[in-house]
């Protein structure tokens, strides 16, 4: 950000900044806030506004920078959000991407907040348009994020199925190296069908990655890893009519 105040049109870096305060948010903020629920609801919801204002500075960092490479996108993307992404090319993708994962992760932590759940059209366009650009992106990040939007999309079709289309492009793309897709799988699609197996295995599966194999993924899979760890602790109450059941 001082950076920027010395050069405020500088693309490089507001995607930095963008990308750099969604990244933050997630790892450091908002699970923070999912981990501190059980033990204070107070704590908890102060740390998820404080992810919502970081998703939100993001959110306008990006926005920037996508004005500075298309004039009036800021406006146009309120007014008609299918139609204002159309402009953006193959090199916009980053901060595309960033911009949208920083609206949309902001939206999730801000279900009693109507005016940013008005925006989901928006976040959604920009998204489904970083996908069609590139979606190869840093190794299926897109995918990857996708994995744990689908379950929530309103939109026609089977989501599980377009939830495993993403799951099966991610992990092709990251030659199962990276645990975020295995985590983002299991609260979205096992959590829902209440498949404790399936729950599991891909937490299992997530923590047996070497997160030093990739060290160019090493933070993001510890992050996700400390997820996994997370979950399987709550196990017994993700899954109470499995267990029940298992105790008849």
């Amino acid at each position: 950000e001082s950076l920027l105040a010395e050069a405020p049109k500088h693309e490089g870096l507001l995607y930095a900044t963008a990308s750099g305060f969604t990244q933050y948010s997630y790892a450091f903020v908002h699970q923070e806030a999912d981990e501190r629920e059980e033990a204070s609801v107070a704590e908890a919801e102060a740390l998820r506004a404080r992810a919502r204002r970081l998703y939100l500075r993001a959110r306008n960092y990006g926005l920037r920078g996508l004005e500075i490479a298309h004039p009036g996108f800021g406006v146009a993307i309120r007014a008609n959000p299918r139609e204002a992404v159309k402009v953006a090319v193959k090199r916009d993708v980053p901060v595309l991407f960033w911009t949208a994962a920083a609206w949309g992760a902001a939206i999730s932590v801000s279900k009693d907040n109507p005016d940013l759940v008005a925006d989901v059209p928006v976040f959604e366009a920009m998204i489904d348009r970083a996908l069609e650009l590139d979606e190869a992106y840093d190794g299926g990040t897109i995918h990857g994020f996708l994995i744990g939007y689908e379950m929530a999309r309103s939109a026609a079709g089977d989501p599980v199925a377009r939830v495993k289309k993403h799951f099966d492009r991610a992990m092709e793309l990251t030659q199962g190296t990276s645990a975020s897709p295995l985590v983002s799988y299991a609260e979205a699609v096992c959590i829902q069908k209440q498949d404790r197996a399936c729950f599991e295995a891909m937490l299992k599966q997530a923590l047996a990655i070497n997160p030093d194999a990739a060290p160019e993924k090493r933070l993001l899979n510890l992050i996700a890893q400390r997820r996994a760890q997370w979950l399987l602790k709550r196990v017994d109450d993700l899954f109470v009519e499995a267990e029940s059941k298992s105790e008849k």
